[in-house]
């Protein structure tokens, strides 16, 4: 006898691609439950196929969902409710039993580093929720894997959507399709379910045709049930689950149970002109460059840069010891604004093809258009904005959303590494710390040890940018660049990462830190930044070899005078540039402290306090 629904339906009648029979008995049972809390009308099972894409996309672009670019190929625009534009930390939550399993119990007012929820609160908004939450829509599921099909370092999803921009979004974001439900079997799997919250008939029209629910809004994550699930929201740092939710909240917690590391860090292979090659990982806060570093044209001549992934990387010491990484993603989601041939010429030619574009303007040609795209327009040329009214620049508000974003396959990058799919990994020798500072922080130095490095790591600050809801020029602490993104208590994270220490035979990567951005009392930046960074990781690649020469400051390794390579950069004030000032750092190590004691408070590893200290008095004695 097939199951029945309520209504006296076998869920069979609803499954309009694929078959129930075809899932393996958990993945069905996962619908199931589903279908029959959140009530659509149809099932999709998705296959991944290059058919399946075309007729999603012809099919939002029939509702008027998203709009064909006619300029370029096979790209597509979507404009969002003005209302879903972003990550929300206010409403991204993760639930364990007691609170501390997800933060550190700050000594006074909340936590910065992550926001808890009570498994009875969870209860309670879930059930005010899903409910019928699908009537009327198709519930597509999206057997997903993050990184490449079969590597030991990779982890498979199960993403229920009602949203077909999801469907789309993750086939160029994870490797998706029945090639993934064939490698899971029985294995293990994450569950993911999404619902954009908008049953049929509506009861509100919609803005822009874009379903969302922004007064209920909720990101939640469950790891002990290895559950993601996320309401209201369309964005896609809320909607693709694999991402953030999965590649760094969840996939950090079941890191620190399996002994490896999930982190928002790029991934480039660097090679010199001899032909010998590394890999760095680097963690940046939003807005610091991350993506044009990750696919940078270095200007030094016979050094080649490849990328192997811009924004996530999951690391593993092999058993030689060797720090193995994945970029777990498969395609790029990018902020566009400031995106542009001289910033990073390789992004660029990356979107020309098979790519959705999110809250970006479009030119009356069928092009885009976003703040610091560098390209004049033609004469006769329009720009309709992302509020989808026509745009002139004298109208004071950006034409594009500071946060708009274009969603595109890693492989169409012109510099993807050879390895970026190899599915042991790539061997990491060099961590790169690095944020926005206007004063006080040099343009690279090295860490002293693997602890003072994740002090470093810890100790994190960057001026705050349109990625996130905070507004002004403020200098904000980011450590790691993971703050919207632990999975678990930042205590026992910062713990984690000194653990690794111990491995046996583990080769540790030397740890920097860059700040590309320092300006001098003009208000100008003393580094010009972008290709010229190669400069800086020839250095950093000499260092690893024992080959570059350092001096001893009281923050760490810097390159002594000639052993930064400034031929043909013109007049560079390296004085200025690497000067540290004892009143800067004095100042520095105070609100770093008084961060990690009050918000860290008991859950501090001594390691990271001896630092601390260690810092203070390496400053007091200059």
């Amino acid at each position: 006898m097939p199951p029945q629904l309520q209504n006296g339906l076998n869920f069979s009648a609803k499954v309009i691609q694929g078959t129930l029979d075809s899932l393996p008995q958990a993945v069905r049972a996962f619908v199931e439950s589903s279908v029959r809390l959140c009530e659509p009308d149809r099932v999709h099972i998705c296959d991944g196929s290059e058919g399946e894409n075309q007729q999603l996309l012809d099919q939002m672009e029939a509702e008027g969902m998203i709009k064909r670019l006619r300029k370029l190929d096979n790209c597509w625009l979507a404009l969002t409710d003005p209302g879903d534009v972003a990550r929300i930390e206010s409403k991204t939550v993760i639930i364990t039993q007691e609170q501390r399993d997800t933060v550190p119990i700050p000594k006074t007012g909340l936590s910065q580093l992550g926001r808890w929820m009570s498994e009875e609160d969870f209860e309670k908004a879930f059930r005010a929720r899903f409910p019928g939450c699908m009537k009327g829509r198709t519930m597509y599921v999206i057997p997903f894997s993050m990184g490449p099909l079969g590597s030991p370092l990779s982890k498979i999803g199960i993403e229920l959507t009602d949203s077909p921009y999801v469907v789309t979004s993750m086939r160029i974001m994870t490797r998706m399709g029945t090639a993934v439900l064939e490698a899971l079997g029985d294995g293990e799997f994450v569950k993911c379910l999404h619902s954009v919250g908008c049953p049929l008939p509506l009861k509100k029209p919609l803005v822009n045709n874009w379903p969302c629910n922004p007064e209920l809004t909720l990101i939640a994550h469950l790891p002990d049930r290895r559950e993601i699930i996320s309401f209201g929201s369309g964005y896609g740092g809320n909607s693709l689950l694999g991402k953030k939710c999965f590649a760094l909240r969840m996939a950090s917690r079941l890191a620190k149970e399996e002994g490896w590391l999930a982190e928002h860090m790029l991934i480039l292979g660097i090679t010199n002109p001899k032909g010998q090659k590394k890999y760095f990982a680097a963690a940046f806060p939003s807005a610091c460059g991350k993506t044009n570093l990750a696919m940078m044209n270095p200007s030094l001549p016979g050094w080649k840069i490849e990328c192997v992934g811009d924004d996530i990387a999951w690391m593993k010491f092999d058993q030689q010891g060797n720090l193995r990484a994945i970029n777990p993603e498969n395609g790029f989601f990018g902020v566009a604004p400031g995106t542009s041939v001289k910033t990073n010429p390789n992004a660029i030619e990356t979107i020309q093809k098979n790519t959705i574009f999110t809250n970006v303007a479009e030119t009356s040609d069928g092009g885009i258009y976003w703040e610091g795209i560098d390209q004049p327009l033609a004469p006769g040329i329009r720009i309709t904005s992302w509020k989808n009214k026509e745009w002139i620049p004298q109208d004071g508000e950006p034409c594009a959303h500071p946060n708009s974003r274009f969603c595109t396959p890693a492989s169409q990058c012109p510099i993807i590494d050879p390895a970026w799919e190899s599915p042991e990994g790539v061997p990491i020798e060099g961590i790169i710390f690095g944020g926005r500072r206007p004063t006080g922080v040099p343009l690279v130095y090295e860490a002293l040890s693997w602890q003072h490095g994740v002090f470093v790591g810890a100790a994190m600050r960057s001026e705050a940018t349109a990625a996130a809801e905070h507004r002004g020029k403020v200098i904000m602490h980011d450590p790691f660049a993971m703050r919207p993104f632990f999975g678990y208590n930042f205590g026992k994270y910062l713990a984690h990462w000194l653990s690794m220490a111990q491995r046996p035979a583990a080769k540790l990567p030397k740890i920097f830190h860059v700040n590309w951005f320092r300006k001098d009392k003009e208000g100008k930046f003393l580094w010009p930044g972008f290709g010229e960074n190669s400069r800086v990781l020839e250095w950093m690649f000499n260092r690893i070899d024992g080959e570059a020469g350092a001096r001893l400051t009281p923050i760490g390794y810097v390159p002594e005078e000639g052993a930064l390579n400034l031929t043909g950069l013109g007049d560079i004030n390296t004085k200025e540039l690497f000067h540290i000032s004892k009143e800067f750092w004095e100042k520095e190590v105070e609100v770093v402290q008084k961060y990690l004691e009050e918000q860290v408070n008991t859950d501090l590893p001594c390691e990271v306090e001896r630092e601390v200290l260690a810092l203070k008095q390496r400053i007091s004695q200059m």
